[in-house]
Formats: C-alpha cells, sequence, structure tokens
C-alpha cells in the first residue's frame, strides 16, 4: 500500500457443490490471479468452498472435514503482504457457522461468523447454522484463530477490515455498523445472492448506500456458476464500492472478477468530518502485512469537479439552476430593479450573464463594459456579441481617464500591482455606483479557483453583492460555458465559442500587437492541473506528495515542469490568499469544495 491507496479484488471462482477439494484447487487459482494484478485484500463468495446451495450435505461429516482441510490448505498459500477472506463453514464448539475466514501469511488469521441467517423464501440456513455471538473465543482446528467479533487491520493500523455475510447487509442492523464503529474503513461482503430480475440494481443500490452511509470501501463478492440451480441461479455479480459510488463491478453473469484501488485517506476524511460513533463492543484486532508499492488499476479523473460524460447534461442543469435559484432569491429579498453584472468577455462574466439571464431575465441584466490599458478588441467583441446574442443591453463605460487621473494623484506612474489593481478597483468603484443609481444588485464573477489562489484584487473583483461563481471552479466554468453554447445554439452558440477560445487574462497590463499580453496560465500554471491540486488538498486533505502522485497518474503526457510548477504555485499562494477568504461576500455553494467563511472553510489568514 502506497499514500493510503490499496487495491482489492472481488472474485468469484467456479465451484462444484460438495466438493471442498475441487473448490479449494479454483480458488486458489483465483487468488494467484488476483494477486498478479496486484490485489492486496481479496474477497470470495458465502461458502465458496464447499457450495452454498448443499443443503442437508451440510450435516455430513465428510463435508465439514473436507472444508476444513481445503480451508487449511488454501490459507498455506495466502502470501504475507496479502489479505484473503473466504467464505466456508465452520464447526465451534458443537456448532456449525458460515463464516468469513480471513488468511494472511500462510496461516488462517480470524474468523467471523455470519449474524442473520435468512429463513425465508428460498433460504432456510437457520436449519443448518448458528447465529454469530458477541464476543472472542478460539476456534480449534485453525491454528487457535480467534472466531468472532474480528476485524483485520494492517501492521501500520491505515487499513481495517471488517466482515459481513450476504443476508447481514439486507437487515435493519447490519453489523457492518458495529464494525466501522470499531474501526473498519473496509467491509468485505460474501453473498451468495440468487439472481432474479430487478434484483441486480436493488443490490448495487444497497451495496452503495452502505459504503456512502458508512464513509468505507465495500467489496462485495457473489456466489456463481457451480451453485446448484435446483430453483436459483446465482449470477457472479461482485460490486466494490467507495464512500457511495462504484470504482468497480462485474456484470451479472460475467467473468465474475472485479478489482479497484479503495483510497482509505480518502475514507478517513470523510469520517473526520462527518463523525463517527464508537462502538458498543470491543472487537479483535488481527494484524496482517500488506504490500508496498501499488500500480493504479486506473488513474484518477482530470477534471475531479467536471462531471462525467454519462452525466453531464443532468449535472449542469442542476448546477446552473442552484446558481439562478440562489441570485433570484437575493435579487427578491432584497427587491433588486437590476442585476448589474461587468461583462469582460471572457470566461467567468459569460457564465454569469448566462446565470443573470436565467435569474432574472435579459431585460433586468445591466451589463457593463469598461474598457481600459490592458482591453483588447477580441475580448471587446466577445462581450458585445454575447450581450446581443442574449438580448441583454451592453453599456460602455471607459475607466482610462479615471484610472490615469487617479494614479496621477497617488503620484504613481509604474506598470506594477499598483497600476493593475487601480483597474480592478475601479471597475468594482463603477459597477457599485451603478448598482446605487439603478437600485441594482452587483453580481460578482470570480471563480472557486481564483479564490484559492488569491488571483483576484482585495475590494476590487474580489467584492460583489452575490457571487454566482463563487462554487465554480475554472475547468467547471468552461464545461458549463461549453454546455450552455451547445444547449442555446445559433448566434449564442457562435459568441460563447469565441469566449472558450480566448485565452484567459485579467487584462491589466496593455496588449502586445493587439493580442493579450498577460496570460493568467502562462503567471500560475495551467487550470486543469491547479484545480485537480485544490480538489485534493481541500476536499479530503492529502498531502502534497500524494497529490503529486495522482496528479502524474492523471496526467501522464504533461511535463514533469508543469505539474510541479503548478504545485509549486498552488502551496505558494493558498495559505497567503486566505485573508481575501476570509471576508468573501455571499455566494452559492455548488460541489463539496467551498471556501466560505460562514460555513465551508475556516481558516487563520
Amino acid at each position: 500500500m502506497k499514500y493510503g491507496i490499496v487495491k482489492t479484488a472481488a472474485v468469484t471462482p467456479t465451484i462444484k457443490v460438495g466438493k471442498p477439494q475441487d473448490n479449494a484447487a479454483a480458488i486458489m487459482e483465483k487468488i494467484a490471479a488476483a494477486g498478479k494484478r496486484g490485489a492486496e485484500i481479496v474477497v470470495l463468495p458465502e461458502l465458496c468452498v464447499t457450495g452454498y446451495t448443499c443443503m442437508d450435505l451440510f450435516f455430513g461429516r465428510e463435508l465439514l472435514d473436507g472444508a476444513a482441510d481445503a480451508v487449511n490448505k488454501i490459507a498455506a498459500t495466502v502470501p504475507s503482504g496479502m489479505l484473503v477472506i473466504v467464505g466456508a463453514p465452520i464447526e465451534h464448539r458443537g456448532r456449525l457457522y458460515n463464516c468469513a475466514v480471513g488468511m494472511t501469511a500462510g496461516r488462517v488469521a480470524g474468523i467471523v461468523p455470519k449474524t442473520e441467517l435468512p429463513d425465508y423464501g428460498e433460504f432456510y440456513e437457520s436449519r443448518y447454522f448458528t447465529p454469530a455471538f458477541c464476543g472472542v473465543e478460539e476456534c480449534e482446528g485453525f491454528g487457535d484463530a480467534p472466531i468472532g467479533d474480528v476485524l483485520f487491520a494492517s501492521e501500520d493500523g491505515k487499513v481495517t477490515v471488517g466482515c459481513e455475510i450476504c443476508e447481514d447487509m439486507w437487515t435493519d442492523a447490519p453489523p457492518s455498523v458495529e464494525r466501522c464503529r470499531a474501526g473498519a474503513n473496509i467491509i468485505a461482503n460474501l453473498s451468495a445472492s440468487s439472481e432474479i430480475v430487478g434484483k441486480a440494481d436493488y443490490r448495487r443500490l444497497l451495496v452503495l448506500g452502505m459504503s456512502g452511509r458508512l464513509h468505507c470501501g465495500y467489496v462485495y463478492a457473489d456466489a456463481g456458476r457451480g451453485e446448484a440451480v435446483t430453483d436459483l441461479v446465482f449470477s457472479a455479480h461482485n460490486i466494490i464500492a467507495e464512500n457511495g459510488g462504484t470504482v468497480a463491478e462485474s456484470a451479472p453473469f460475467g467473468d465474475g472478477v472485479a478489482i479497484a484501488d479503495i483510497d482509505v485517506q480518502k475514507l478517513d476524511c470523510e469520517r473526520r468530518k462527518a463523525g463517527l460513533k464508537r462502538a458498543s463492543r470491543e472487537h479483535k484486532i488481527v494484524k496482517f502485512a500488506l504490500g508496498g508499492d501499488i500500480k493504479l488499476e486506473r488513474a484518477p479523473s482530470r477534471y475531479p469537479f467536471v462531471p462525467s460524460a454519462d452525466e453531464a447534461a443532468a449535472r449542469s442543469e442542476t448546477i446552473l439552476e442552484i446558481q439562478s435559484r440562489a441570485l433570484r432569491a437575493r435579487y427578491e429579498d432584497i427587491n433588486a430593479k437590476k442585476a448589474v453584472i461587468g461583462v469582460s468577455g471572457g470566461l467567468d462574466s459569460s457564465l454569469a450573464l448566462l446565470v443573470c439571464c436565467r435569474a432574472v431575465g435579459a431585460k433586468n441584466v445591466y451589463a457593463v463594459t469598461m474598457p481600459c490599458f490592458g482591453t483588447t478588441d477580441k475580448t471587446l467583441g466577445n462581450a458585445q456579441a454575447l450581450c446581443a446574442a442574449l438580448g441583454v443591453e451592453l453599456h460602455r463605460v471607459d475607466i482610462k481617464d479615471t484610472v490615469t487621473s487617479h494614479l496621477r494623484d497617488i503620484a504613481h506612474d509604474k506598470t506594477d500591482v499598483t497600476y493593475e489593481n487601480a483597474q480592478a478597483r475601479t471597475r468594482t468603484m463603477t459597477l457599485f455606483d451603478i448598482a446605487n443609481k439603478t437600485g441594482g444588485l452587483v453580481v460578482g464573477t470570480g471563480d472557486l479557483s481564483e479564490l484559492a489562489l488569491g488571483w483576484a484584487t482585495y475590494n476590487g473583483d474580489h467584492m460583489s453583492s452575490y457571487g454566482v461563481n463563487a462554487g465554480v471552479p475554472k475547468t467547471l466554468v468552461k464545461h458549463l460555458v461549453r454546455y450552455e453554447a451547445e444547449r442555446l445554439g445559433g448566434d449564442a452558440r457562435s459568441a460563447l465559442s469565441e469566449v472558450l477560445g480566448t485565452e484567459i487574462s485579467p487584462e491589466l497590463l496593455p496588449p502586445e500587437k493587439g493580442k493579450i499580453a498577460q496570460k493568467t496560465e502562462d503567471i500560475l500554471g495551467k487550470y486543469d492541473l491547479l484545480d485537480f491540486a485544490i480538489y485534493y488538498h481541500c476536499r479530503y486533505g492529502f498531502c502534497k506528495n500524494k497529490i503529486e502522485f495522482l496528479m502524474r497518474e492523471a496526467f501522464g503526457d504533461i511535463p514533469a515542469a508543469q505539474i510541479k510548477k503548478a504545485l509549486d504555485t498552488f502551496y505558494s499562494r493558498f495559505a497567503a490568499a486566505q485573508f481575501k477568504r476570509s471576508c468573501l461576500p455571499d455566494g452559492v455553494k455548488i460541489g463539496s469544495v467551498s471556501f466560505s467563511p460562514r460555513s465551508d472553510w475556516r481558516m487563520p489568514s
């Protein structure tokens, strides 16, 4: 395990009912194959050593002795650095238990009996098995391994695995709740869930729900081929979930192999934020070793803030609706007459303008363009074309003379940060004065990425009456503008396409040969990389070396120098910019990362 990432596998062997030795061979083959792919935790189905559908064969001495021999045989092949959990019937003190058997380093490490024994429909487990008991005892025949309330913890304490078995998940009080309260951040579920129409969808919902509300990884291994089909069929529907999301799944009646990385640092961060009650009873902790370096099963998304393709349209509509509903509520609450907005022809102001039109209608938007020293014909043309396409009247206020006079008043004649900030503050002053004049509300256009990096002029574009983009990072701004371009079509699409093709710039320095001279990404680094760092630092509290590792995995085609520049920029600017975030105006929350000083991000300046 490296950086808190552990590779897990749910695998289903093809078994023979009542043939433990044959099944042991099939199970060991699956374990070896998962090991070759780097799996460190491997979960197999319920009672896979004998078959779940043995029925009264479970009363036979030959089957039970064969099962015990098979369990020890399988355990002997499990190497150090791997935890394998296999389903088997286990005799203990004259009773038979349906168990999850944990194996590592050539031995049986611990045994967890099933709590809930179903006795409805096709199930009649209490005919054969005894439900789990509270506490821990030694189980003879398996090296005196502990049986009962057992958890399996890595030697460094970073990964703790708890077990439940099939019906345990479907009940109103799943054992996994107590396991997680006792410290488990991964739950292994060994299952034999028969397949009927519609059950796969419901099963998936249960797995995702359990992983979400317990903030855990959930590895669900289902029975499949080889089980008796007297009246039932089993589909090997294996699912691996992390904090409410699917990270791997084998389709029903597929190959029965699901392998995925689970990030326990991410899960632990979620638990620290949400809180988790203490367990009501003690659990026996059994230690096991984990492997070293890990090769990720799949690279993390380059754009963690941007919705995936299959949900892009619905998510985009939801985000735009959140922005516009929030703005409309504020607009109506203060009886504003106009939504006053500065339109530069860049991405942020274009998105804010689109939101204004949704919220209050184009006729109630007072758009202002304020050309000054750095304004180019390109961006001015973008602003004019977009307002025309949306039916918004655009007002032009040249601020060059005002800024020149102000710089002269303070005896300043350098092209430096004072020169730049004087323009930003004059624009903000102009917007607020127009809002006073019209009874309007100044709509802020700055985005979440700029707030994270402090890329805003204090009491300039940093300030507004309401920030509709305050919860929207730059990569998501691009996505939303692109979405609106396609949705609106016509002249609006043409205008927004031009905006998307324009380099990101505050335009506070004079153009060079009519072209934008001040390019934000040349100064700060690529926003794709910066947003990636913002997400993992602010959402999960990851350290710099882990973010760099994930970034290299996600952006393998980007030179290391660019990655280093983005990370250095983020870490040098983020803490230093807190004084700006501490006095932000109200702005609507969009996702799980927000810098509102009133609710989501509290940090000393």
